[in-house]
């Protein structure tokens, strides 16, 4: 199939990702009630929901240093205002463009055109994303143990086959990597990945900064479940919650739109919960993250540098 052909398909695909939100959002809605939803909306707490709003500002904050961690490890030192301005403009670009990875092509691009070293600034955004995915998978597999009335057997199953799935995965990728079978490009960013993210100076800070921001994620789902007067302890919420912000980071709807709620709705529904309180949570964490992304726009303006004002940083990495 020509080039020609494909074009549409991949111009249609980013609406498709909006429209699949929309159907799963309506048939989740019109399966639980709207009654029923609307219902826990009648006793939403404000100060709870304004608690979360706030928790949410210190995110970006964090995602911007990890970010700029990251670039400097790859010898392309970003100063934190730059990153931090890009990092809220990527932010709100994920919330309303279908995908939920515009604003991270968005970043990548911006910071490649003027950085020294254009793969790096590519690759630095894609480690950046891809190693806190993968403390946020460690940390659901960890508490996966603890999750309420899911069963022994079949909590111990699911673990037991995932972490063997993962370790086939990482054998796969060390025979590849001993065998040299892998393409030049694969090769350059595995090795990009273990010096930003393994090396003796980047594994502490990069786990830390990766850690405090999947702690505020679940802080803030937690205040919102206590906004809608929900009463489970947290302790027995935080293993589900954990396991619906990784069913976010698949990247086929509008910023995780319609595949968060139908993940809380099936976790809760495994964990014996409300269905109902699953979804409306899943809902109100939507509203929260996209408030709280969208005064980043003004930020952005506020601190905005002339146009094409390039960041020179020396760098010994290839362009």
């Amino acid at each position: 199939m020509s080039a020609i052909d494909t074009a549409p398909r991949r111009s249609r695909a980013p609406w498709l990702r909006a429209l699949s939100s929309v159907l799963l959002l309506a048939g989740l809605v019109a399966w639980v009630g709207p009654a029923s939803l609307l219902g826990m909306l009648e006793t939403l707490s404000i100060p709870w929901l304004l608690f979360a709003l706030v928790l949410s500002v210190p995110q970006v904050l964090l995602s911007a240093w990890r970010w700029q961690l990251t670039t400097g490890l790859l010898g392309i030192p970003l100063p934190f205002l730059h990153a931090l301005r890009e990092y809220c403009l990527g932010n709100v670009l994920n919330q309303v463009l279908p995908g939920g990875v515009a604003g991270d092509l968005t970043r990548a691009w911006r910071h490649a055109r003027t950085a020294s070293a254009t793969r790096a600034a590519w690759h630095a955004v894609m480690i950046e994303r891809a190693a806190g995915q993968l403390v946020l998978l460690a940390c659901a597999l960890l508490a996966l143990p603890w999750a309420p009335a899911i069963g022994g057997d079949f909590r111990n199953g699911v673990a037991k086959n995932i972490t063997l799935g993962l370790s086939g995965v990482a054998l796969v990728l060390l025979a590849a990597v001993l065998t040299r079978r892998m393409s030049p490009a694969v090769a350059r960013f595995g090795r990009d990945f273990a010096q930003a993210v393994f090396s003796r100076r980047a594994w502490f800070p990069q786990l830390l900064l990766s850690l405090a921001l999947v702690g505020s994620y679940v802080v803030v789902y937690l205040c919102c479940a206590r906004a809608l007067g929900v009463g489970t302890g947290a302790l027995a919420l935080v293993p589900l919650i954990l396991w619906v912000l990784v069913a976010m980071a698949v990247p086929l709807s509008l910023a995780g739109w319609g595949i968060r709620e139908g993940a809380a709705a099936g976790i809760w529904m495994l964990a014996g919960l409300s269905v109902a309180q699953g979804v409306a949570i899943s809902l109100l964490y939507g509203v929260v993250v996209l408030v709280s992304a969208l005064p980043g726009a003004f930020l952005l303006l506020a601190f905005r540098s002339p146009p094409g004002a390039p960041v020179k940083v020396a760098s010994d990495s290839p362009g």
